[in-house]
């Protein structure tokens, strides 16, 4: 017997996060993400996927009332597919099939009610860039809001039916790994430019930076599929958001004279530091975060976005940045190694240009889908 509670009140939104940490106490790799970042995915307050779409979180607990699972349940007015398709995610269970079915069931009914007619996960309730997929390959500490599970939760989706709809394949290199000759000689060229220079972003010149990324993420990505078009007073809110983990050694800018034509932006990877506090992030765990950051060492950043605006690509411009950051970051920072973040399997173009980087694939996660008419035929997700 299993009993379903739906998380309404404060005491099942505690059990809700506090689940996972129960579940992965012996498990080294874990890192809790911080509940207020779970929090605020079911604010409606805060997501704005709540003002097209709905969500309901649910516990699921054993006849002795332990807890044995948890999940969330959405459909979304953003999430457009070819068939109207709901979402679940932040799922965790206990290694038991019939309970993973169970819970799989009681997402498909609650979607089937909506006029759902497939589910994917595990995703999030908002954008990509977070708690999406599931870890298949690459059983290492998480980057900052990344979904972490055990080996086994594949085989709970795929054993219910869910099948694969795309890879979202993670980069990495380390920093003092042999770089290309392509890059050296591409940097020799462009250093012989007068016009050409490269720049370290700035924290106290933040609206210039912004305004610089907004011009060549717009035009850089605009070809690639995904890209959507920024504003830049909305990237200068995240930037401004970002400000106190900001490394001034990391994210770089190329110019042409006063043109920004190319960016390599980088963070450290905040869980690094995160992992100490156990998902709080109060008073004192404030406190105990500027410590940590002060005095830990991180030796992880993540490669946000590359960019290279259309008129300047395949002309070495990256080659270029990449070895002039690199020797400046090898001299001033702790880091010893850079993972992207991931890349889907049905973008080739970025695939290319992350190859192209030296980088090779450290981690794996999978997003799955569930089709409800189990007679109609699997698609997987159309190439880019």
């Amino acid at each position: 017997m299993i009993i379903v509670e739906e998380v309404q009140n404060e005491n099942q939104k505690k059990k809700f996060l506090e689940f996972p940490a129960q579940l992965y106490q012996h498990d080294k790799n874990y890192i809790r993400p911080r509940n207020q970042d779970i929090e605020d995915i079911f604010n409606p307050g805060k997501n704005i996927s709540f003002q097209n779409g709905e969500c309901a979180r649910f516990l699921f607990k054993n006849k002795q009332k332990e807890t044995v699972g948890k999940v969330a349940v959405f459909i979304s007015g953003l999430y457009e597919q070819k068939q109207p398709t709901g979402g679940i995610g932040f799922f965790d269970c206990i290694n038991d099939q019939k309970t993973a079915d169970f819970i799989f069931d009681h997402c498909k009914d609650w979607l089937k009610k909506r006029g759902m007619e497939a589910m994917d996960g595990p995703i999030n309730f908002g954008e990509r860039d977070k708690f999406w997929g599931l870890l298949t390959e690459g059983f290492a500490e998480p980057l900052f809001g990344m979904n972490y599970n055990f080996p086994y939760y594949q085989k709970l989706f795929e054993n219910y039916g869910f099948k694969l709809y795309f890879e979202q394949l993670c980069f990495s290199r380390p920093i003092f790994a042999e770089v290309s000759r392509i890059f050296t000689l591409m940097h020799t060229k462009h250093s012989r430019n007068p016009a050409i220079s490269a720049r370290p972003m700035k924290k106290n010149d933040l609206p210039k930076f912004a305004k610089d990324f907004t011009t060549i993420y717009n035009q850089a990505w605009a070809a690639h599929g995904e890209g959507k078009q920024l504003e830049e007073g909305k990237v200068l809110k995240m930037f401004r958001a970002m400000k106190p983990i900001i490394n001034e050694h990391i994210s770089w800018f190329v110019y042409e004279n006063e043109k920004p034509i190319a960016m390599w932006m980088n963070l450290p990877d905040v869980n690094q530091w995160f992992k100490y506090l156990n998902g709080k992030f109060g008073i004192v765990e404030k406190l105990k975060f500027l410590w940590i950051k002060q005095f830990t060492k991180n030796e992880k950043m993540v490669g946000l976005v590359f960019g290279v605006i259309p008129e300047w690509q395949k002309k070495g411009i990256d080659g270029y940045m990449i070895w002039e950051g690199t020797q400046h970051l090898r001299k001033h920072t702790d880091f010893k190694t850079t993972e992207l973040q991931w890349i889907g399997d049905f973008n080739p173009k970025m695939i290319k240009i992350a190859e192209s980087l030296d980088t090779t694939v450290t981690r794996k996660l999978t997003t799955y889908r569930y089709l409800f008419d189990r007679t109609k035929e699997f698609e997987r997700h159309p190439i880019l």
